[in-house]
Order: structure tokens, then C-alpha cells, then sequence
């Protein structure tokens, strides 16, 4: 029924791959994406005075909680029991650019990339929400899979 890793039958009816067979082992992916700001919105972010509160905080918390709910936002992802989600920012004034990653760990049968990426556009994401009431013309950029460990395909590094 499964044709290896495709999410539909030989009827073309989505489903979700059974991984039920296959052995728990631990499993930590890593994903980035960065949001092109202006100089206002930067200096705002920074000197946290953006009048919705602390940006980086939190898309902080938006990264994580996004990241716990993954299976609820992308219909075939399996539910997982993360161990951990941690979501970091780096900024660079002169670029103009913040930029996120997003590390998920878990014990399990299947990867946690998914859950990483959505954590990184959650975080890039709420930075915007946050800040569109000073420059509406931020711009997202390049969310990737940075690495990955575990499982039975091994380590990925991009």
C-alpha cells in the first residue's frame, strides 16, 4: 500500500505513512529563516520599544508553541512527544536582518524537521505581526532545514 514514502495509496487516497515498525531513536533537527527589516524596526526590536511588547521574546514563545503543534498545522505530520524546542535570534544591523533557528529534540519513530520549520516561520512570522504597524514592508526569507540527526536516513547537514 505504502509506495515508500509517498502519503497516497495506489487510489490516490492521502494517508498517513506508518512508522509503527520502525525503531525509536533520538532525533534533533535544526531550521533557520531570516525577515529583512528597516532601520526603524530594527532600532525598535532592539531597544524593545515596539509598542506590542518584546518581539523577540515573543516569537520566542511562538517558535516553541508552533513548533508543539506542527501536527495540528501540516495535515500528514506525526504527533510527537518533543523532549525539546528551543528557538534562538541573531541580528545583524547592517544587513538589517533578524534571523531565527529553530532546534527540535525528540525520542521517536519519526524526524522533527517539520516541527523545527514551522517553529522558525512561527518565530518570523510573529516578528512581523508585531512590527507592521511601524513598516509593513519586512520581507521573510530562505526557511531551510539546516541539520538533522537521528533516524534511519542518518545526519543531514545543508
Amino acid at each position: 500500500m505504502n509506495n515508500g514514502f509517498s502519503h497516497f495509496d495506489e487510489d490516490g487516497n492521502a494517508f498517513m505513512v506508518d512508522v509503527s515498525g520502525k525503531p525509536q531513536t533520538e532525533r534533533t533537527a535544526t531550521a533557520t529563516g531570516y525577515i529583512e527589516v528597516s532601520k526603524e524596526v530594527f532600532d525598535a526590536i532592539r531597544g524593545k520599544t515596539v509598542p506590542k511588547g518584546d518581539v523577540l521574546t515573543v516569537a520566542q514563545v511562538a517558535g516553541i508553541m508552533a513548533a508543539k503543534q506542527t501536527p495540528n498545522l501540516i495535515p500528514m505530520c506525526h504527533a510527537l512527544q518533543l523532549t525539546n524546542a528551543k528557538v534562538t535570534f541573531e541580528a545583524d544591523s547592517k544587513a538589517g536582518a533578524i534571523t531565527a533557528f529553530c532546534t527540535v529534540k525528540t525520542t521517536g519513530r519519526t524526524g522533527v524537521e517539520m516541527e523545527a520549520l514551522t517553529g522558525v516561520s512561527a518565530a518570523l512570522l510573529t516578528i512581523y505581526d508585531m512590527c507592521k504597524a511601524i513598516d509593513k514592508r519586512m520581507v521573510i526569507r530562505d526557511i531551510h532545514l539546516v541539520s538533522k540527526d537521528g533516524g534511519k536516513s542518518g545526519p543531514f547537514r545543508f
